[in-house]
Formats: structure tokens, C-alpha cells, sequence
């Protein structure tokens, strides 16, 4: 979660289209550029251990318009392993 949380704030959708599951990935742009990321805080999670093969993360992510205006998403995510790394499925 904090890669892909790393990868929206410095632009990294490369990144973003990689760690995203191959069959819930979205075709369009991830990202948008209007958003500067101000924050993350992880807030929980389940599951995701070394043997696991799935998990959740619960977060808060903060950012800033360009008119100064200020937002959050918050969403408990879905991420299941393949290919060797996690790979996010979409909000639980």
C-alpha cells in the first residue's frame, strides 16, 4: 500500500498499472495531475502474512487541489499475491 501510495504522489503510473491486478485494472489514466498527495495513514489490515495469499489494508490518503482546497480518500483496499508481489484488486 505505501508503494502505491508513493507511486500517486510522485507520478509513477507504470508502477500503478503493474501492482494493479491484471483483470480489475482500469484501461484509462490512473492518475490526476491536478492532485498533489499530502499523507497516508495506514489505519489497519487483515491478513497479507509471509504465507497468505491475500489481504486488506485500511487507509487515509490526504491531498490538495490547486486551489489550495484540501481532500481524503479513505477506502479498506483488496490485495491478492501473484507474479511473485502483491497486486491490488480494488476497494473490499
Amino acid at each position: 500500500m505505501r508503494a502505491r501510495y508513493a507511486a500517486f504522489a510522485l507520478g509513477d503510473e507504470r508502477f500503478l498499472r503493474d501492482s494493479w491486478y491484471h483483470s480489475t485494472r482500469p484501461s484509462g489514466r490512473l492518475l490526476d495531475p491536478d492532485l498533489t498527495w499530502t499523507g497516508l495513514s495506514v489505519t489497519g489490515r487483515t491478513g497479507g502474512g509471509l504465507l497468505e495469499p491475500d489481504g486488506t489494508v485500511e487507509f487515509t490518503a490526504r491531498y490538495r487541489r490547486p486551489d489550495g482546497s484540501t481532500g481524503r480518500v479513505r477506502e479498506r483496499s483488496r490485495f491478492v499475491r501473484d507474479r511473485g508481489g502483491w497486486r491490488y484488486l480494488g476497494p473490499a
